[in-house]
């Protein structure tokens, strides 16, 4: 092989090198074997010996950093001078004096000089395809949506903005901007509780579609972490439109929490008509017997052991932990009534769901209402 001729070696390589060094094998037999520089094999057991590492910038005694310091330095106040009248201009000045720089400094020395974000300054001068606008569209309709919408309720969020696009085209667009929905297929995780062992039967039946505004409310309780001490949700959920027409969040999993569950419900109590649970001891007691006999709200109970009897409240529960619970660190019980108040405005008003065409459950209910009035008015 040519002597003029460099050669590269890895730090595997180098390693190797050295152990054979370490392991007895003489300093003149590795050069000769394997065909290196006296010099250069000295290098290698001298930075193995003091920092481990062969990287050359790992190596650098402080003479040698100092020095590249003092130039980077000289570079950046020479950079300042060309930079300084331009500091004032206008953002698009800014952006284009970056431009016409790129070849002689670093775009984040140039941004901190001409005090404009670096992101700012990627995303004015990124190239951008044909599909900009609907990129720019996708990204807002996620973000404004708690992180929670997938491909089928962005499409049609889309097209209410007139953009037609197909479901593939915004997968692939959501995975080249790291954007991943946190919904997950709804699990059921079963948990030991009291069991309420009345002879009440299940009303409801499995029929989740129901045609009557409050005609069946169904509810359930699940946990929320708080401080490191567990809490309790409940929420009350209308069959008709899936809207929770009452919440409510305490400390203590007990008939109390129903009922402030209840109360945040707008409108008379007595146009509910049935109340549907599973049958833990929290929804039969003394409490509860008296709340919906003054208000003549009928009682149905799923069937003992069978959560799928009480599917949609499992589901919403199931919904609210992915777009709400997880994402969110509670400091105290004002803070998670707070946040659940937000959340609830945002899954009636906002929330498009899939089995109400992708409709909002507000929108749903006003426009059955406008049919009722178009048939009866």
């Amino acid at each position: 092989m040519p002597k003029h001729q460099r050669r590269t070696f890895t730090s595997e390589f180098k390693k190797q090198m050295v152990e054979l060094y370490e392991n007895g094998k003489s300093r003149a037999a590795i050069v000769e074997e394997y065909d290196l520089t006296a010099s250069a094999l000295d290098r290698w057991i001298k930075q193995a010996q003091t920092t481990g590492s062969f990287k050359e910038k790992n190596n650098r005694s402080s003479e040698e950093k100092e020095l590249i310091a003092l130039r980077k330095e000289n570079q950046r106040l020479k950079m300042e001078v060309d930079n300084l009248k331009a500091s004032r201009a206008d953002h698009g000045t800014k952006v284009a004096i970056i431009q016409n720089n790129l070849d002689k400094y670093s775009v984040s020395a140039m941004c901190d000089v001409l005090q404009i974000a670096r992101s700012t300054f990627y995303y004015e001068t990124k190239e951008q395809p044909n599909e900009d606008n609907v990129t720019e569209a996708i990204v807002d309709i996620f973000h404004k949506n708690r992180k929670a919408y997938g491909t089928r309720k962005i499409k049609v969020k889309l097209q209410d903005r007139g953009f037609v696009v197909s479901r593939r085209r915004i997968g692939r667009i959501m995975k080249e901007q790291g954007l991943v929905s946190t919904y997950t297929v709804a699990q059921y995780r079963p948990r030991k509780t009291a069991c309420n062992e009345a002879m009440t039967e299940n009303v409801l039946n499995r029929e989740f579609e129901q045609e009557e505004v409050k005609r069946f409310v169904v509810s359930d309780l699940t946990y929320v972490k708080v401080k490191n001490r567990w809490h309790y949700i409940c929420v009350l959920v209308d069959l008709f439109n899936r809207e929770i027409i009452g919440h409510s969040a305490g400390p203590n999993k007990d008939a109390a929490l129903i009922s402030r569950a209840f109360a945040t419900v707008q409108g008379d109590l007595r146009q509910l008509q049935w109340f549907h649970t599973d049958r833990g001891s929290e929804f039969k007691n003394q409490k509860m017997d008296e709340l919906l006999k003054t208000f003549e709200i009928g009682r149905s109970l799923s069937m003992k052991g069978c959560p799928y009897d009480n599917a949609v409240a499992e589901a919403t529960y199931k919904i609210m932990k992915t777009e709400f619970v997880n994402q969110m660190n509670f400091q105290s019980l004002r803070h998670l009534e707070l946040e659940l108040y937000d959340y609830v405005n945002w899954f009636n008003k906002y929330r498009i769901h899939g089995t109400l065409g992708y409709m909002t459950p507000v929108q749903y209910r006003q426009e059955a209402l406008k049919k009722n009035c178009l048939i009866y008015c």
